[in-house]
């Protein structure tokens, strides 16, 4: 049976032509037809959320300039796309993030240590995904959504009401696999969100030279998905957009894009100078949509924040940063079988051969001292 959308329905398929805002810039609710807002307890949690995160990105920086983080891909400015992530999904649900998304996988509950042993340098991946179902932190681009797409046919074979979240940044969707992963869930039906977050630059290459499309959510409506954009500073209207794709795909209904436009506060990674491709003054002038300023201003207003709340918000972040801080600065404790141990089930005698060579300097380095 022929599967062909009528105009009409492919019409339903597009996104609106400006994004999905329920809090503006100054902190106000703009009631939306389609989407209300999240509850106040919801709120309260995703601004807790939001200073811990930002905590956590400052904290990061630090650390690179001790030295004791090899990179950090900061996710400043784009913290409201980090905490909705991790917020709207259950614990059974799976998130399969980038290398920016280190404060989603935290908010996952991986432990702010574990989650920046890649970024050290010590392994691939430093918590076990199965305990917090989150996939470890993909460095290529979009690969991870092949392997959630991959994870989401897996869960939708057994039977499983398992929902898939796919983050990727705007530089992403220019890859093939991007392509193959939007393409493939849409004709299984699989259920996966993948979610866009456009800062606006990949690296030092500007969205106008990823494509010529009207919004990368438009991109959806050619694999047969609908897309949707929403203000990727506004976590509100994030919780209620990504909500909304999370429970469709439950359903039974199948992927969703989302695209949410927000921006990269600071440059790509610690090794970037951004002063290279981008004005201060565009920066500058996304200052006044802080995703946390706008989620603080409108709980104020409506009397659901109090001066005790947000002291113990900021001392739970201070907590979680001093804790990353100690561990961060601890030697780790080295073991050189490690090299040998992870790489084949069955060692071949080629790395036999090896490992007995840096065995052999061991002991004598060793008798030296």
């Amino acid at each position: 049976m022929s599967r062909l959308r009528s105009p009409e329905s492919a019409t339903a398929l597009l996104p609106r032509d400006t994004p999905v805002q329920l809090v503006t810039a100054a902190g106000e609710h703009t009631p939306d037809p389609a989407y209300a807002i999240p509850t106040d307890d919801e709120l309260i949690r995703a601004y807790s959320s939001l200073v811990t995160g930002r905590r956590i990105n400052d904290q990061c920086n630090a650390l690179v300039r001790q030295g004791r983080l090899a990179v950090y891909p900061s996710s400043n400015g784009q913290e409201a796309c980090q905490i909705a992530a991790a917020l709207a999904l259950r614990e059974t649900d799976w998130l399969f993030p980038t290398y920016r998304d280190s404060v989603a996988i935290i908010s996952r509950g991986v432990a702010p240590a574990e989650a920046m042993v890649l970024l050290r340098g010590d392994w691939h991946s430093g918590y076990d995904p199965h305990e917090h179902c989150v996939a470890p932190q993909a460095t290529p681009l979009a690969t991870q959504l092949l392997h959630a797409v991959g994870f989401a046919h897996a869960a939708k074979l057994r039977g499983e009401d398992t929902v898939v979240l796919a983050m990727c940044g705007d530089g992403a969707t220019s890859e093939g696999d991007f392509h193959e992963a939007m393409n493939f869930a849409a004709v299984f039906e699989l259920p996966v969100v993948f979610f866009v977050q456009n800062n606006e630059f990949a690296i030092s290459v500007p969205l106008s030279r990823q494509t010529a499309a009207p919004s990368l959510a438009h991109k959806a409506i050619g694999y047969g998905m609908p897309g949707q954009r929403v203000d990727g500073n506004d976590v509100a209207a994030l919780l209620a957009v990504l909500g909304e794709a999370v429970d469709r795909a439950r359903a039974g209904a199948g992927p969703t894009l989302i695209e949410a436009h927000t921006y990269r506060m600071l440059a790509h990674t610690n090794a970037d100078d951004d002063t290279r491709y981008r004005e201060h003054e565009a920066v500058q002038a996304w200052t006044g949509r802080d995703p946390l300023n706008r989620v603080r201003t409108l709980l104020r207003d409506r009397g659901l924040l109090s001066d005790e709340a947000e002291a113990q918000f900021t001392e739970a972040a201070e907590r979680t940063a001093a804790d990353l801080r100690a561990t961060m600065h601890a030697e780790p404790e080295v073991d050189p079988a490690d090299l040998f141990r992870h790489v084949f089930a069955e060692q071949p005698a080629m790395l036999d051969a090896q490992w007995r060579m840096l065995q052999d300097e061991i002991d004598r380095t060793e008798a030296d001292a």
